[in-house]
């Protein structure tokens, strides 16, 4: 219930400002990381983020090529904020998954995370819904 809470009131919180920083705790997966968002000196909540509107390949996947698409995309998304760095996150909502967000991420430069995993073949777009398959 606790999780619930805060999840609740990261959303609510993100949506009346542009954007939130947060420092990158762990990288996940390609699409998936974790974070303290920073909500103002005091206060800063530990949460998952999903880049929103890009798919990568799942470590766990079915076949060998997705697992090993699935690893390049992870490494990439280190690369691109690296455990330490502080990202802004913009359109935080609700994720399906309990304790998880979604948001649009931007790196320090204020790149959009999630196109530059699309620009660079190791993710695609994605609106919700069934996910193609990655396995050929």
């Amino acid at each position: 219930m606790k999780r619930i809470g805060m999840a609740l009131f990261l959303v609510l919180a993100c949506t009346s400002v542009d954007a939130v920083p947060a420092r990158v705790v762990r990288v996940i997966d390609g699409d998936t990381f974790s974070a303290r968002v920073m909500l103002n000196d005091d206060i800063n909540v530990a949460v998952r983020v999903r880049l929103r509107n890009v798919d990568t390949p799942e470590i766990k996947g079915e076949c060998e090529y997705e697992r090993k698409m699935a690893a390049r995309a992870r490494d990439a998304l280190e690369q691109m904020i690296p455990v330490g760095s502080i990202v802004e996150l913009d359109n935080v909502q609700d994720d399906k998954y309990v304790g998880r967000i979604d948001a649009n991420v931007y790196d320090s430069s204020g790149a959009d995370v999630g196109l530059r995993l699309i620009k660079s073949g190791l993710g695609r777009a994605y609106s919700g819904g069934r996910r193609a398959k990655w396995c050929r």
